[in-house]
């Protein structure tokens, strides 16, 4: 009776930290680059009461064995890696990723970390920085008085300087991949670092090197399905009650042991 006591709570866990898990996907819908995350469960150890192939008191092998489960945990939060909407903006500065990839950006701390969003914006020098005013790797310099930013699908920055007749190459945006691009680490900001599980990056031309293309002028939305996490919230919660009964229905039938003796 206790054993279910102890399983039916690791299934209660187990739901709680997938509802956290369904609960930051919905609330990151309108995230621009966000890719949502798949809670993963294992069942526990298993108690065998008895094996199989063992002869029983009438001389007979049994073919089952007698085994009691300890429960459930999560061993794991998969990203998935999925294309999101590209949405239109008509901003010369926004670019989107159609396919694998990441842009760089230089943090703080001089390390590099990875994005799927690209509303990049001119800092007080020129450079393109994100909305944390993070720089973009490599450094692109938009010089003054330019007059409009042309990008190419495979990154190429072109600007149309006042006076000047025709467009001038600045430089060109690259994208990183990963072997286990699930294996990056969520640390905010629309940022992931790198990390032993997803490889060291392979950094490339837009387009090539089974790399995606840049689209100007839009933004990559989450790609979180609301009436698949609205449907994964009712199956957890569901799942949490009907746990929270295993736990009375044991308890219930301690209190009838125990009530034995009177």
């Amino acid at each position: 009776m206790i054993r279910a006591l102890s399983t039916a709570a690791s299934g209660m866990y187990a739901q709680q930290l997938h509802i956290d898990n369904i609960a930051n996907n919905l609330a990151n819908v309108n995230t621009t680059g966000f890719k949502k995350s798949r809670t993963e469960f294992q069942d526990l150890i298993y108690q065998n009461l008895r094996e199989a192939g063992v002869p029983n008191s009438q001389g007979n092998v049994v073919p089952t064995e007698l085994q009691v489960g300890h429960g459930v945990r999560p061993v794991a939060t998969q990203k998935m890696m999925t294309q999101g909407d590209l949405l239109q903006t008509g901003n010369s500065l926004d670019l989107a990723i159609e396919g694998n990839g990441f842009f760089q950006i230089r943090r703080l701390d001089g390390t590099l970390g990875y994005s799927r969003d690209g509303s990049f914006k001119v800092s007080s020098e020129g450079v393109l920085v994100t909305a944390d005013g993070l720089t973009l790797e490599p450094s692109i310099t938009i010089p003054e008085n330019t007059q409009s930013v042309q990008i190419t699908r495979d990154g190429v920055i072109s600007v149309l300087i006042a006076g000047e007749a025709e467009a001038v190459e600045i430089g060109t945006v690259e994208l990183a991949s990963f072997i286990n691009s699930a294996g990056l680490r969520n640390i905010g900001q629309n940022l992931y670092v790198a990390t032993s599980s997803s490889g060291t990056p392979t950094v490339s031309t837009p387009g090539l090197d089974n790399l995606g293309t840049l689209a100007q002028g839009f933004l990559e939305g989450a790609n979180v399905q609301v009436v698949e996490e609205m449907v994964d919230m009712i199956t957890a919660q569901r799942a949490y009650e009907v746990n929270s009964r295993a736990i009375r229905a044991a308890d219930e039938m301690l209190q009838t042991a125990t009530g034995i003796k009177r």
